[in-house]
């Protein structure tokens, strides 16, 4: 949509707003699950803004707007929204809710959506506005419904049923174990919000939304393990009570405020920070008794039984002959003189994890960036024209996979022609983080963001930084991005802990020029240590796939990270070569992965 389309989409807008009396209106990139992917009749602030990032919020008043978001769209909000008609604003340093008492008079209303924000955003709006004695109206009567004349039908199949060999352990026995919990805690229920804990404590799995393969629900896990599965009842496959056991009741979508208003006098543990604020305040107004508590299946569903990682491992195994394939066929094309551009280049990626066993998506849009849009930490080819790849330069491939045994999400950085100097330094600085991650051990307790620095002090020893998390948790065949440990600045205080899958992804931006990252996955491991002393963790890589050594400057390497670079190149043969059936792939890959000792 050019800039007319958003200017006609923001003055319907506002037209709706003023109808109903209201001041503003907030729109937040979400839908009434709060996940990261949302199908596409649910994108409200990409048919406004045309903004297509996975996160960011647009707030409209009668004269003015602005768009917020964090610092992995600081390049790619300006290339897709006016700036004749949004002013451009840092989510985390000039939030939305501040920005609104400044443009709006006391006595001025907001209204918002409770079903597109938690609990704990809903109270903060309610006080802050509040405090500028400014109104908050809630209405689930969305306003951009209301204008998005060709709004596409939702989506709407049946869930996949997921074998016990997948998931190592039953519905029923999940539901049990998690019911003794909240009654550990005093409850009789928990609200169960995400789609994600959903499918996994049901052990299925959804094709609703693209590259995330959750049932759309929610549902209410009582003390006893019985639950009540709140679904549109047209995604319930055949077999569905006798693959779960016992105890599990649905509930059909238009009957939500029937099941939420049922529970009065008894208590219910509820997320503020993960469940919608309209969930929580049906079950409220129904008379329950609300306890905030973190959801009771994330902890449970991180840390990944024997079986989970062992599917994990060979998801990895098999996507990393992919991998290698793509590579090997990118550099015999550029051989050859032959500059694809980043959509075809993707596509080719995409077609060589299709011929995988026990496929099914893509874990998320390939991040295919030639040159300088590698410098868009999430920038997707497919909101532009594709650039070609350029001669003598950066091209970044973030990609990944959704098998019926795990998810998987890896990026490699590859030189394309002759790699400048300051482009092998730069690459070997971020490479030397991502070794320095790998390496650690640390004791039960660590969390994260106590390992974070390990990643970025090379970088910081030359006064360079990236605006992105170093890790985030990754779900068995299901979110690529999972809670609640995460590898990054900012806190965290969930420790790490055995089971755990994280990525391992420091990386390096030059706006207008190129950009750098090198991904793993890997997972939380007990470590053999020598002394015994102190019980210590450590990382244990799931992908295996080369690093580009054009793009390595062993100058700058220590001993150690050259033995590991080596040792992992040499598990790399050793796990993947015998998997490679084309000879020429097979060359590749004992050339990409030759001692640099």
């Amino acid at each position: 949509m050019a800039a007319a389309g958003q200017k006609a989409n923001l003055e319907s807008l506002r037209k709706e707003l003023a109808s109903r009396g209201v001041d503003a209106f907030c729109i937040p990139r979400a839908d009434e699950y709060l996940g990261e992917y949302i199908p596409a009749h649910n994108e409200r602030l990409r048919w406004l803004t045309d903004f297509t990032g996975s996160a960011g919020m647009a707030v409209v008043t009668a004269k003015a707007a602005a768009i917020f978001t964090d610092g992995r769209y600081t390049v790619q909000v300006r290339r897709q929204v006016d700036g004749e008609q949004y002013q451009y604003r840092r989510l985390i340093e000039e939030p939305p809710l501040s920005w609104l008492t400044v443009e709006l008079d006391a006595g001025s209303k907001v209204l918002i959506d409770p079903r597109m924000c938690t609990l704990d955003w809903y109270q903060q709006a309610r006080d802050v506005l509040g405090g500028a004695g400014i109104e908050l109206v809630l209405s689930i009567d969305n306003p951009i419904d209301r204008c998005w004349k060709s709004r596409p039908e939702a989506m709407v199949a049946e869930a996949l049923l997921l074998e016990e060999s997948f998931t190592g352990e039953s519905s029923l026995s999940k539901r049990k174990r998690l019911g003794k919990h909240i009654a550990d805690l005093g409850a009789d229920a928990a609200l169960i919000f995400a789609p994600d804990s959903v499918s996994w404590l049901l052990n299925v799995r959804g094709r609703d939304v693209p590259r995330l393969p959750v049932l759309l629900s929610c549902a209410v896990l009582e003390a006893t393990g019985n639950l009540h599965l709140l679904v549109d009842k047209r995604r319930v496959p055949q077999g569905l009570h006798d693959h779960t056991g016992d105890g599990v009741s649905i509930v059909d979508e238009e009957d939500a405020s029937r099941l939420l208003g049922a529970w009065a006098g008894k208590t219910v543990l509820a997320d503020p920070a993960t469940a919608n604020a309209w969930t929580q305040l049906s079950l409220g107004e129904g008379g329950a008794k609300l306890i905030a508590c973190e959801d009771p299946v994330l902890l449970p569903k991180a840390c990944k039984n024997s079986v989970e990682v062992a599917g994990a491992q060979e998801a990895h195994r098999r996507d990393a002959v992919a991998e290698i394939r793509f590579l090997a066929w990118l550099d015999a094309e550029i051989s050859e003189g032959r500059y694809h551009d980043e959509a075809l280049v993707s596509d080719r990626l995409g077609a060589f994890r299709a011929e995988g066993a026990l496929f099914h998506e893509l874990s998320f849009d390939t991040i295919s960036a030639s040159a300088s849009n590698g410098a868009m930490c999430h920038y997707n080819h497919q909101d532009n024209t594709p650039a070609p790849l350029l001669p003598d330069s950066l091209y970044l491939v973030d990609s990944g996979g959704q098998y019926s045994d795990g998810t998987t999400d890896i990026t490699r950085t590859v030189a394309i022609g002759v790699p400048t100097q300051e482009m092998r330094e730069l690459f070997t600085l971020v490479l030397k983080g991502h070794i320095a991650l790998d390496r650690a051990r640390f004791p039960s307790g660590t969390t994260g963001t106590h390992l974070d620095a390990l990643a970025r002090q090379f970088l910081w020893q030359t006064g360079r930084d990236y605006d992105h998390g170093t890790g985030h948790g990754v779900g068995a065949f299901l979110s690529v991005h999972e809670g609640p440990q995460r590898i990054g600045k900012a806190w965290n205080a969930t420790p790490l802990a055995p089971g755990m899958i994280v990525s391992n992804e420091p990386g390096y931006y030059r706006d207008g020029d190129f950009g750098i990252r090198c991904e793993n996955l890997c997972v939380v491991r007990e470590a053999d240590t020598s002394s015994q002393e102190t019980p210590m963790l450590e990382f244990d890589a799931l992908t295996l796939v080369p690093f580009d050594k054009r793009l390595i400057e062993v100058a700058l390497l220590s001993r150690h990270e050259i033995d590991w670079i080596d040792t992992y190149h040499a598990r790399v043969v050793q796990e993947i070569m015998g998997r490679l059936e084309n000879p020429s792939d097979r060359d590749w890959l004992a050339a990409a992965t030759t001692s640099l000792a």
